[in-house]
């Protein structure tokens, strides 16, 4: 099988059909470019959907993983490892949490997140204390818990039927959250920044109104930081930025830098809520994805890249309004750190897909985050150089609209 050629289409012959991926195939990175089977050259601002963030194949991860795999790659949950331990101190140290649960993905994180505030409801005294509260346009995840969570019913419409318990409202809108927060409510699940949904800030007054909700209803605050956390807003985490703390975190995508780790931090108050066998995984917490993991994060989380997003995001904004001067179809460039957002005007709706494919054909990845956004998550250390290439292939891309 290794000496057969590989092409586009065997993926329509052997790939269950839920992804379109684009007609190339990539098969070898280095720092913030790719190239695929034909060499072509392609800047990347896509990241990976914001999991790559130090680029690819940077010598940290690589040397973490190469040291690792000659140690230990797996041995399950009756035994623990080294690796582990360390990231989980990392967490630790560096947020409000005491205690981390490790998993494969955001998708795992949000669930366990969200089955430990149903063990929270159970053991509140109230019986009925099982309700949870999402957001319209929300992304949580594709199991069905996650899947139902996330406030976008194309993606869980054809699974009925669905968990129930989950009553979805409107994203940024306070007075709608009050009526449908109450006592019988045991978790409010938000993410800081929409991603999926199009790159939407949440605004801080809301955010600080969900918290006070909270805590006068006795329910659990969940930030789903996948997208937003581990550098990518310019804070190691979006909380900080806001002066709310949550009670639970998830975290993913950019925690493993590529390689698949997924965490739920939380405090003691609800982690003991757990107890030896209400959860697990197989796979979470392994020490090959730990030990890149704790390379990566020790990387990220440093004053000299932290502050490099906010430049970064800055010079990113500046250049788009001057493309957007040009060509007049953005109605506005949203986001935080190095997750942006190109909003399409009225007239242009419903063509971000297209405009990812033009770029693609100009050698430049980017994302949709939805119809009418187009979304960049790139490395968190790009170059300025690579930053000036990837622009001017985007505003080529552009023209051809």
């Amino acid at each position: 099988m290794s000496n057969v050629a590989i092409t586009r289409s065997n993926f329509n012959d052997w790939m269950v059909p839920v992804f379109a991926p684009a007609n190339f195939i990539l098969v070898r990175g280095e720092g913030s470019r790719l190239w695929d089977q034909n060499e072509k050259e392609y800047i990347d601002f896509a990241g990976g959907i914001a999991v790559n963030a130090l680029g690819h194949a940077h010598p940290v991860a690589v040397n973490a993983l190469t040291e690792q795999a000659q140690k230990l790659w797996h041995i399950g949950n009756g035994y623990t490892n080294e690796p582990v331990l360390g990231l989980a101190k990392q967490l630790v140290d560096s947020t409000f949490a005491d205690k981390v649960f490790f998993c494969n993905s955001g998708a795992e994180a949000n669930e366990a997140a969200l089955k430990l505030a149903r063990k929270v409801g159970l053991l509140s005294g109230n019986p009925k204390k099982n309700h949870i509260v999402a957001f319209k346009n929300a992304f949580h995840g594709r199991t069905l818990f996650t899947v139902t969570a996330g406030g976008q019913p194309k993606y869980s419409q054809d699974f009925a039927p669905l968990p129930e318990g989950i009553e979805h409202t409107a994203f940024n809108d306070l007075e709608a959250a009050k009526a449908v927060i109450t006592d019988d409510t045991c978790a409010v699940i938000v993410e800081p920044i929409q991603g999926e949904g199009g790159v939407v800030p949440a605004d801080l007054e809301f955010l600080k109104g969900l918290r006070a909700l909270c805590d006068e209803k006795g329910a659990v605050l969940i930030f789903d930081e996948v997208q937003t956390g581990v550098g990518r807003t310019g804070s190691l985490y979006a909380y900080m930025n806001t002066g709310v703390t949550p009670d639970i975190l998830t975290t993913a995508k950019a925690l493993g830098g590529g390689f698949p780790i997924g965490a739920m931090i939380t405090t003691n108050k609800y982690a003991n809520m757990f107890a030896v066998g209400d959860h697990g995984t197989t796979y979470g917490g392994n020490p090959l994805a730990s030990a890149v993991a704790a390379a990566v994060f020790g990387f990220i989380n440093t004053p000299e890249v932290l502050d490099g997003v906010k430049q970064r995001h800055q010079y990113f904004v500046d250049a788009l309004n001057k493309i957007n001067a040009e060509f007049n179809l953005f109605k506005e460039i949203r986001g935080q750190g190095l997750l942006i957002g190109c909003v399409l005007k009225d007239q242009y709706a419903g063509k971000a897909k297209n405009i990812v494919t033009l770029a693609g054909e100009e050698g430049l990845l980017a994302l949709v985050a939805g119809t009418d956004v187009v979304r960049f998550t790139p490395s968190l250390i790009i170059p300025q150089h690579d930053i000036d290439e990837g622009l001017n292939r985007f505003a080529r891309a552009l023209a051809r609209l």
